[in-house]
């Protein structure tokens, strides 16, 4: 199996008449992790759009030799069946783990027959950190992880997140909030305003 390796080259990224960013390069290999810094609006969602392959940049390109997991502020999960059910339906369809232990690290387990719509901002996003985490993907792209999640919560986050760099995964964070990983590289999108 290849080894897993994202790579960002020259990447520009515009919305609409709006030049975001440009010249962006990096290289992450197994065990690496990237911190993506700046204020609301400079192009860090945008970026990990790009690196999920959901958006094409304005120039550059990117070379991922990984399978991807995305963390954002989209729950897939269905509105209407309690949280129990719905993860139990991603189960099925793509063959991951949901079990007991991985439900009490995130303290899901009490939600489990809430209907998903009733979950409040941080138990959607403990949820989604469980989706994430249960999949094989050896690069996770995790747009602002901590929005919602108490201390407690952050800290656990972080703690997997340590562990699966440590197993070789490759971890992507765009946050304008403190993300405490051993060995994170930081960037700055201001550095690549035009």
């Amino acid at each position: 199996m290849e080894p897993a390796r994202l790579t960002a080259t020259d990447l520009a990224c515009r919305r609409g008449e709006r030049l975001l960013f440009r010249g962006l390069s990096f290289t992450l290999t197994a065990g690496e992790a990237l911190q993506v810094v700046g204020p609301n609006g400079t192009g860090k969602s945008s970026l990990i759009r790009i690196l999920a392959g959901l958006l094409r940049p304005f120039a550059g390109a990117v070379e991922c030799a990984a399978t991807t997991a995305l963390l954002d502020d989209r729950l897939p999960l269905d509105e209407d069946l309690p949280l129990g059910k719905a993860l139990a339906l991603w189960s099925r369809i793509d063959g991951i783990d949901v079990g007991s232990p991985r439900l009490d690290a995130l303290g899901l387990i009490p939600l489990l027959d809430v209907p998903v719509r009733f979950l409040s901002t941080g138990q959607r996003k403990r949820a989604s950190i469980l989706l994430s985490n249960a999949r094989s993907a050896r690069l996770w792209l995790l747009d602002e992880p901590l929005n919602g999640l108490d201390a407690d919560a952050t800290g656990v986050f972080q703690r997997q997140v340590t562990a699966y760099l440590a197993s070789g995964g490759i971890v992507v964070v765009a946050s304008h909030q403190p993300f405490e990983v051993p060995g994170m590289r930081r960037l700055a999108l201001a550095d690549y305003a035009p």
